[in-house]
């Protein structure tokens, strides 16, 4: 099964960078890109699952409604995108399904970090992907977590998909800045080593982010835009060509009898 993901979330990246990007501005780009992803799930008729920040989806109710009724689900991204507290894991899952009536089980903390598994299993969880199962320096250290989904006591861990050789990463980065015939090869060694791939990005990829003022580095929005839209596209209709099912997590989770 492949399960594609997204983080949706207020576009807050510039600031890492000393970058300027006002709030409405931060909404509107993951806005844009989250559209064009809707769009092209819709085409190719593939399901998703989407980790959402309390913050953009109080700003973006009529795409969270679309997402939900044209068969994604909707996951928490916690509630603020660049600030958290433990509280957050409950009222995040909470509040989003207030908001939109669905049933909120899996959780993605913001950039990866880590989080207490007793505070995800307590705040009522049942998956939790928020572990990327490889070493970059500065970002992730993780070369001793299990590469492909384990139990931590009620809590699926669903890490992100890496290469079962070397332990090559598959996100969001990966596939903008490797040639997408490698990124395939990849991906096709992981569906094949663990029978499921699990790859995440965001919207406002899919969204223009070259802006002179974010000040965002150049291997940060290769292949952004109109481009990731193409990219990504060829991307499913390859997965869809070698016989691959999409699924979401909740789905993923029936499956694996977790």
């Amino acid at each position: 099964m492949v399960l594609l993901s997204f983080d949706i979330e207020e576009f807050d990246m510039p600031l890492e960078y000393q970058g300027e990007i006002p709030f409405g501005k931060q909404i509107s780009v993951s806005q844009t890109g989250l559209e064009r992803i809707l769009d092209l799930l819709k085409k190719h008729q593939v399901k998703a699952t989407f980790f959402s920040t309390v913050v953009f989806a109080e700003h973006s109710r009529p795409l969270i409604e679309r997402l939900l009724k044209e068969g994604h689900e909707l996951a928490s991204h916690t509630w603020f995108h660049s600030e958290f507290e433990e509280k957050h894991l409950k009222e995040s899952k909470d509040r989003l399904e207030e908001l939109f009536s669905t049933r909120v089980t899996g959780l993605r903390m913001p950039r990866m970090m880590p989080v207490s598994k007793n505070a995800v299993e307590e705040a009522g969880y049942s998956y939790n992907s928020s572990i990327n199962p490889t070493f970059l320096p500065g970002r992730y250290n993780n070369l001793n977590v299990s590469r492909t989904y384990f139990k931590e006591g009620n809590v699926t861990q669903v890490p992100a998909s890496v290469s079962p050789n070397f332990r090559i990463p598959l996100f969001w980065l990966s596939f903008h800045n490797f040639p997408l015939s490698f990124y395939k090869k990849l991906a096709a060694d992981t569906l094949k080593k663990d029978r499921y791939l699990n790859v995440y990005f965001h919207p406002w990829e899919f969204a223009e982010i070259k802006d002179k003022a974010y000040k965002l580095p150049g291997f940060t929005v290769k292949h952004s835009g109109r481009e990731m839209v193409e990219r990504f596209e060829e991307f499913i209709i390859w997965l869809k060509q070698k016989s691959h099912a999409f699924g979401t997590f909740q789905e993923f989770q029936k499956q694996i009898g977790s």
